[in-house]
């Protein structure tokens, strides 16, 4: 199994890369924004729905992932409950303003979001090390998961 690596520098590359992050879970406390490098990263450990398709078997990935370029970041329904707590990133979608610059919005499960202000999309979604099994593969309203 080849490790994942991928770069997005446009809404299309963006929705590749979220279809990837897809039920991918996240340690807030595993998330910085650098300000002064404008560089917004996060570790995470993703669900390999290629693999579950591919090879029947449910794994894992440690992943990091950072965007560049981001001007600010705002969360929405993350109150400081939240900040030792796991996210559960559903989608990355991108909502432009000026072209090219826009918001790259992280969608999380429990209505919880994090808004990242770009001057343009650059992201790099990398796998860190090995798989490992994981007992199921997520389950969303409408799938068989």
């Amino acid at each position: 199994m080849e490790d994942l690596k991928l770069l997005a520098l446009d809404a299309e590359d963006l929705e590749i890369m979220s279809a990837h992050l897809q039920d991918a879970v996240v340690k807030v406390v595993d998330m910085g924004f650098l300000p002064r490098a404008q560089r917004f990263a996060m570790l995470l450990n993703r669900f390999d729905w290629t693999h579950k398709v591919l090879a029947n078997e449910t794994v894992r990935h440690r992943a990091g992932l950072h965007f560049e370029r981001v001007r600010a970041v705002k969360c929405r329904n993350m109150g400081p409950a939240q900040r030792t707590g796991v996210l559960n990133l559903l989608a990355a979608t991108f909502v432009p303003t000026d072209a090219p610059s826009g918001y790259v919005l992280l969608t999380f499960s429990g209505g919880a979001e994090l808004r990242l202000d770009v001057e343009c999309i650059e992201a790099s979604l990398r796998d860190l090390g090995p798989a490992w099994g994981c007992a199921h593969a997520p389950r969303h309203a409408g799938n068989a998961a």
